[in-house]
């Protein structure tokens, strides 16, 4: 399973871990991610996402369709 986010898309990054002497090695930063079952008021349903935190505190002020509106991803 990817370690991606749903809704954004949000995915682990590569960077470098730099050592006191500057020798770099390769690490990944992964997302915050959550599994949470969100309520859809669109079709009266729960819907089991992969969800980024950020995206979390983005659906408190927001229900899920509003977010999907503003974003581009769903009709409406």
């Amino acid at each position: 399973m990817a370690r991606r986010c749903d809704l954004t898309g949000k995915r682990p990054n590569v960077a470098n871990n730099v050592s006191h002497s500057n020798v770099k090695t390769k690490k990944r930063q992964l997302p915050n991610l959550q599994m949470k079952k969100v309520w859809y008021a669109e079709e009266s349903r729960f819907i089991t996402l992969k969800l980024s935190t950020r995206v979390l505190r983005t659906l408190r002020k927001m229900t899920l369709g509003q977010f999907l509106r503003d974003q581009g991803l769903a009709a409406g």
